[in-house]
């Protein structure tokens, strides 16, 4: 009984796992497809090695399917340029020049 419990809390874990591996590629928006068809279309079907599909699906994911937004109208002010002299200290580096080298100098 132990063992049927068991048994089954594993296929409920694989079954939960498998859920989650399904959904790490994201969705392509042709999963409602059959399966001849889905290829097919992914590949471009036949046209131009799928070029012209792939530059539509990069656009619409890209741009996220929303018409209301622009990217020209929606930028943000321009920030202004902060003063060179401004920017940061030079870097001091300490000396690694010991009083055995001073004394070897002079001698």
């Amino acid at each position: 009984m132990a063992e049927e419990r068991d048994e089954q809390e594993v296929r409920k874990e694989e079954e939960a796992a498998a859920a989650e591996a399904a959904r790490i590629g994201g969705r392509s928006g042709m999963e409602g497809m059959e399966e001849a068809e889905r290829a097919r279309a992914e590949h471009g079907g036949g046209e131009s090695e799928g070029f012209e599909e792939a530059e539509e699906l990069l656009e619409d994911q890209a741009t996220h399917g929303d018409p209301l937004t622009n990217p020209l109208r929606d930028v943000g002010a321009v920030e202004a340029e902060k003063d060179p002299s401004v920017y940061g200290e030079a870097d001091e580096l300490e000396s690694t020049e010991t009083e055995a080298d001073t004394d070897g100098a002079h001698g």
